[in-house]
């Protein structure tokens, strides 16, 4: 019996260390949240929510899965494999319609939103020595664009598009997460990298610390060729260590997304726990500042949980 009881107990905590929370006396039902690379905002921001939910809905087990962000998101959504994600909205309107080269070959059926959040900023970051300054600068030199069929990959392939440029410009192109891009620059391995996320993202702050970079514009022509989801913003001055002025880039709105056969009930308090404990995510990620209650069901792309329905109704907001 001891060598069972040890076992048992063994078993436990190597679950906790894999960041899963258990609450309540019954454990019958599981969220999964789906995020991305370790070093972007997805991850931390997923951490924070998993831990709410861990703690504030009865008799759920949570886990939080590390991903290839967007598309490999919205894909295990469709697959069963998780119950909640993040993903940006240009991913999840190509899901929606089906657009192969995205990496939908068939419309994702069972996609639901559960909110609009924090806006994600088209972040183009190269080393002082490369002489990078403006995106045409990024001709005949090295870039990565994220993971193949990411999220930000599918940004970087829009504004290539949107400028008359392709890949074929670059003298090379890597397809890296984040943390791995920045640490190529550092070792003068890669010229610059595009990375989609929150302000103040890890990897770069980590690369602006480690030698001098130039934060690469975005010609404000690019939101208006695009169109929704893409809208014109601007880095402000100071996001990263010797960035003096604000730069001007393109923002393309975050959704969190579940799918249809996630249950109401489930739905609903995944919404609300999450607006009712904002803080924590704020804590997590100085990206979770921009998440609004008001802003959450403007411009999505798919249907709304009738679960995150019920809660938008319940604030009069529908």
């Amino acid at each position: 019996m001891l060598f069972f009881r040890t076992k048992f107990i063994a078993a436990g905590m190597v679950a906790l260390s894999l960041g899963v929370g258990i609450c309540g006396a019954r454990a019958d039902e599981f969220i999964n949240v789906l995020t991305g690379g370790t070093s972007g905002v997805y991850y931390p921001l997923g951490v924070a929510l998993s831990e709410i939910y861990g703690k504030t809905i009865p008799g759920v087990r949570t886990q939080v899965q590390a991903t290839k962000a967007s598309v490999e998101n919205l894909n295990l959504l469709e697959q069963g494999k998780g119950e909640i994600a993040f993903a940006l909205g240009d991913s999840v309107k190509a899901a929606a319609e089906g657009d192969a080269d995205a990496g939908f070959p068939q419309k994702l059926e069972k996609l639901r939103a559960i909110a609009a959040i924090y806006p994600n900023y088209v972040q183009i970051v190269a080393s002082q020595e490369s002489g990078i300054k403006s995106f045409a600068d990024l001709k005949g030199k090295s870039l990565s664009v994220g993971a193949p069929k990411s999220g930000t990959e599918l940004n970087a392939r829009a504004i290539f598009g949107a400028l008359g440029m392709s890949y074929s410009d670059l003298s090379r192109t890597e397809y890296l997460p984040f943390g791995e891009s920045v640490e190529l620059i550092k070792n003068r391995q890669l010229d610059a990298t595009l990375q989609s996320a929150g302000l103040g993202v890890a990897s770069i702050k980590d690369l602006a610390s480690s030698l001098p970079i130039t934060v690469v514009a975005v010609p404000a022509e690019v939101a208006q060729k695009l169109g929704a989801p893409f809208q014109a913003a601007t880095i402000p001055a100071g996001t990263y260590q010797g960035q003096k002025e604000a730069i001007p880039t393109l923002a393309i709105t975050n959704i969190l997304v579940t799918r249809s056969d996630v249950s109401d009930d489930e739905a609903y308090q995944m919404t609300k726990q999450m607006f009712e404990h904002l803080d924590q995510m704020v804590a997590a990620h100085n990206a979770a500042k921009s998440i609004k209650l008001e802003d959450a069901i403007k411009g999505l792309p798919i249907p709304l949980h009738p679960g995150a329905a019920r809660y938008y109704k319940e604030k009069g907001m529908m």
